[in-house]
């Protein structure tokens, strides 16, 4: 009983606690209502106030903004209206000149109109043309004043002639004074000095046989007996002349002389003398600094070593020209280079004169097409002799130096220029048989010695060509005296025992 007693009051204080809360939170959330419902009421008056005077603010710009835009479309119209009045007043002043131009058009026209009439009347009063007045008027200036122009026309070109030439004696003068290479004047002899009067006979051999070989291998001629301790070689080639001299040298000095040492003697000179050809080439292209050349074209450079032209060595001659070109060139101001090449390179022709038909210039340019040389260079050296037409100011420099080096005193000699020319045409004709081995020209010019092919010609065709080659020297040159013609069929006959 009292345990039930317990439970119920239990209950009923528990429904009263839950009644009290209840109660309480129903108070406290009023509370909480009232007091977030005033708040909301506070921001939303406070809102309108804001958004009140946001659209006082907005309608005072507004305002401002219309007032503003209506000044200023007043101030367009009245500047439209300004200048629609300088428009006019521009287009009545451009109307005002129209007026006077065309005012002035119309005075110009009278006035060309009254110097016609003038003109006119002058050409009648003076009975010529204005055309024939002006010329008449110059001409009596000119008949006046004739002897001043001229004077002074001549004063000054005698002045210029004078100071052109003496600038180009001076170019010259330095030109020469650059240049320093020694003259070499050739002759057509060579002496060997012997040991002994005795060695003279071995020289010429039983009956002859070893002279006779030498000049027949050798192209020369060889005088024994008219110097003491000595022997001449006479010959117009200097090369031939080199070679019998190195030969017979040689031969001298081992003692054996036979006409089988006398042909390996020669043979040996002959492929020294090739050497030297070299490199007197290279020498003369290193001196002068040009680099790059074909050997081949080295090579018939240094040929011009033995050779010669009026009697002046024509390499020497080459070189000074290079020398005096290149010289030249630097004083004018052109291209040195192309002319100092061109002014060794202007008689490489004469190199093959002898083998190549033409003139040594034409042959020149056909090297120098071969070996690729510049077209420049070319175009310098073909006019020293005016074959061809000066193209560049290095072509007239090449050509008054090639006249400076050849007319240096004591340089050339007319006479044995033409005395080489006539051996080289009696050489020549006699090559130009059918047949002909070796033809060479001794006693000065007065014998001409032929050697024939045994195997192509009999004694009796040899007796005819000798008679032949006779008649067309008679017809064909000029020489004084005469000349005898010896043809020679030589058989030789070689066997070995073993």
């Amino acid at each position: 009983m009292s345990q039930l007693i317990l439970f119920s009051v239990g209950i009923v204080v528990l429904l009263g606690g839950v009644l009290i809360g209840y109660y309480a939170r129903q108070s406290l959330a009023r509370k909480r209502a009232g007091t977030i419902e005033q708040k909301l009421q506070s921001r939303i008056a406070q809102v309108e106030q804001e958004g009140s005077q946001i659209l006082e603010k907005a309608k005072e710009d507004a305002r401002r903004v219309l007032e503003t835009g209506k000044a200023t479309e007043q101030l367009l119209f009245e500047r439209e209206a300004v200048l629609d009045r300088k428009f006019l007043e521009f287009d009545k002043k451009d109307q005002e000149v129209q007026k006077r131009s065309s005012g002035l058009l119309q005075q110009e026209q009278k006035l060309n109109e009254q110097i016609a009439d003038i003109a006119k009347k002058l050409e009648t009063v003076a009975r010529m043309s204005q055309q024939e007045a002006l010329q008449e008027l110059m001409k009596r200036v000119e008949d006046l004043h004739e002897k001043d122009i001229v004077g002074r026309m001549k004063k000054l070109e005698a002045e210029g002639q004078e100071r052109f030439e003496r600038r180009a004696k001076e170019i010259v003068a330095y030109a020469v004074q650059k240049t320093a290479v020694s003259q070499a004047q050739e002759i057509t002899t060579s002496t060997v000095a012997l040991p002994s009067e005795d060695i003279k006979g071995k020289i010429i051999g039983k009956e002859g046989r070893n002279i006779r070989s030498l000049e027949r291998l050798a192209g020369v001629e060889i005088v024994v007996d008219e110097t003491p301790e000595a022997v001449v070689i006479s010959g117009f080639d200097p090369v031939r002349r080199h070679i019998a001299k190195t030969a017979l040298e040689r031969l001298i000095k081992d003692g054996r002389i036979h006409p089988a040492r006398i042909e390996e003697e020669v043979a040996k000179a002959e492929k020294e003398i090739d050497q030297q050809m070299k490199e007197a080439g290279e020498a003369t292209a290193y001196d002068l600094g040009i680099i790059g050349l074909d050997p081949k074209l080295v090579q018939l450079l240094g040929r011009l070593k033995f050779r010669t032209s009026y009697g002046q060595n024509v390499l020497l001659h080459s070189l000074e020209v290079a020398y005096l070109s290149s010289a030249l060139a630097s004083e004018i101001g052109v291209n040195a280079t192309i002319a100092k090449k061109a002014g060794l390179f202007h008689d490489i022709g004469k190199a093959l004169d002898y083998e190549v038909e033409g003139s040594h210039v034409d042959i020149g340019i056909r090297v120098l097409e071969k070996f690729g040389v510049e077209k420049e260079v070319i175009i310098a050296m073909k006019s020293h002799h005016e074959d061809y037409p000066y193209e560049s100011i290095e072509a007239v420099i090449v050509q008054t130096a090639d006249a400076i080096s050849a007319s240096r005193p004591g340089a050339r000699k007319d006479t044995l220029e033409n005395y080489l020319k006539r051996i080289g045409e009696l050489e020549n004709l006699a090559k130009s048989f059918q047949g002909v081995e070796k033809a060479y020209a001794i006693q000065a010019g007065r014998e001409i010695r032929v050697f024939v092919k045994p195997g192509e010609i009999d004694d009796i065709a040899s007796k005819n060509m000798a008679r032949d080659i006779a008649n067309r020297i008679q017809e064909e040159l000029r020489y004084p005296g005469e000349i005898k013609v010896t043809l020679i069929r030589e058989n030789r006959f070689v066997e070995v025992a073993r």
